[in-house]
């Protein structure tokens, strides 16, 4: 991962996830989803949750612009998909972990590939339980 690269993750997580601008762009993802009537449901897990429950994940990031020190959020609606934060540490951690998902792959195709993975095994322990 270049030094770049790194720097504009370390903002990203320190700056932009805690930014008016985030949760501005949030609350206009969440009142689109549910303004079309549509169920909240975590894509890991399957089970219904309400906007406070879920964070949203990022399938690319060419939405965010850092420009003079200010955050632009346009990622496009489809780039954000729910998660509860247990099956978003779990998808996180899947792809930081895993080399084959984390090089060489779009951060959409690696989410897609870990959910792939993950979903069968989230879904499976929440009807055990």
């Amino acid at each position: 991962m270049s030094n770049r690269r790194r720097n504009l993750l370390s903002l990203y997580r320190a700056e932009f996830l805690r930014s008016r601008v985030w949760f501005a762009r949030r609350d206009r993802w969440f009142a689109e989803e549910t303004g079309h009537g549509r169920e909240l449901v975590c894509v890991g897990c399957g089970r219904a949750a309400g906007k406070q429950q879920l964070e949203l994940h990022h399938l690319d990031y060419g939405g965010l612009i850092l420009k003079q020190d200010r955050w632009i959020a346009r990622e496009a609606h489809d780039d954000l998909i729910p998660l509860h934060p247990y099956c978003h540490d779990l998808l996180h951690r899947l792809i930081d972990r895993d080399p084959v998902l984390s090089r060489g792959r779009t951060r959409r195709e690696a989410t897609r590939l870990a959910l792939e993975r993950l979903t069968p095994v989230l879904r499976n322990t929440e009807e055990a339980s």
